[in-house]
């Protein structure tokens, strides 16, 4: 299992420049580059070139473009937009090497419409995954849905989400499984099906304060070990699974943006590899 850090655990404290060469620093295999800020400011002073011959000229390597927010259930010109954004991330993708792009599901605010049918919700994001589908593979690029465990979410759990995928039906079109969103909205274990193995591209590793289901967000995540999520029982599913490639920590709490990021991707990677080591080498 390699180990890889997700730029939203030190969203506010760090550029990107200093997580890839404090990743570095610290052996993780993998990044996950945050498009939404942290990569638009590293090329308000750098280019795309640099970030290719910095990976090209270190271990760590790009692990995805993180994300494409709000693809589904969306008016038509706003999707145009999301189709056009999606296409500047082939690019990237294209430039510095990297396989995947993550994208979210929209929440039932964004669509405008107040409460939208499920029905509804997965024909939207079938018709839009089909068609970023179809842009991607020239590229070799794989698309990983990322459902989100909280209740205005319009894709929340594990089965929904799977089953989109199912739905679309692509070889390039898989799952981000993350564990706080697995709890978040209480995903049931037998909906992680022997079928889920080759559709489950990438494995996001957290932990939660026990609050009641529904009640968690993203500024609850705590280091890996240190909160109420049954880790174990994730890790040995995925094991059962064959899933060996990546787990990427990723983080959101505030107190952590208070911290020095080098304490904060030094703690990440100690926790991490505290949980993941009983399973995985």
């Amino acid at each position: 299992m390699k180990l890889s850090f997700n730029e939203g655990t030190t969203w506010e404290s760090a550029s990107l420049q200093q997580n890839l060469e404090l990743c570095e620093k610290y052996g993780y295999d993998y990044i996950e580059i945050r498009t939404i800020d942290q990569l638009i400011d590293y090329l308000k002073e750098n280019t795309l070139d640099d970030l290719k011959e910095y990976f090209d000229t270190h271990h760590i390597k790009p692990l995805s473009l993180n994300a494409l927010c709000f693809f589904n259930n969306r008016k038509k010109e706003d999707e145009e937009k999301i189709i056009e954004e999606f296409k500047e991330y082939l690019e990237i993708c294209k430039k510095i090497n990297c396989e995947y792009i993550c994208v979210v599901p929209s929440n039932i605010d964004v669509t405008e419409k107040g409460k939208t049918l499920t029905e509804e919700v997965n024909a939207s994001c079938v018709r839009v995954l089909t068609q970023l589908s179809d842009l991607a593979e020239p590229y070799g690029v794989k698309i990983a849905i990322e459902f989100i465990g909280i209740p205005q979410n319009t894709v929340n759990t594990f089965a929904q989400a799977f089953d989109i995928v199912k739905q679309v039906d692509r070889e390039n079109v898989g799952l981000v499984y993350d564990t706080f969103q697995f709890t978040g909205m209480g995903s049931r274990f037998e909906d992680v099906t022997d079928d889920a193995a080759e559709k489950i591209f990438i494995f996001h590793i957290n932990d939660v304060d026990g609050f009641p289901v529904g009640q968690m967000h993203d500024t609850n995540r705590v280091w890996p070990g240190h909160g109420v999520i049954d880790l174990e029982a994730h890790l040995k599913r995925l094991k059962e699974l064959n899933y060996d490639f990546a787990a990427s920590v990723e983080l959101f709490r505030p107190e952590y943006y208070q911290m020095d990021p080098e304490e904060v991707i030094k703690k990440a990677k100690e926790t991490t590899m505290e949980v993941l080591e009983k399973y995985y080498k």
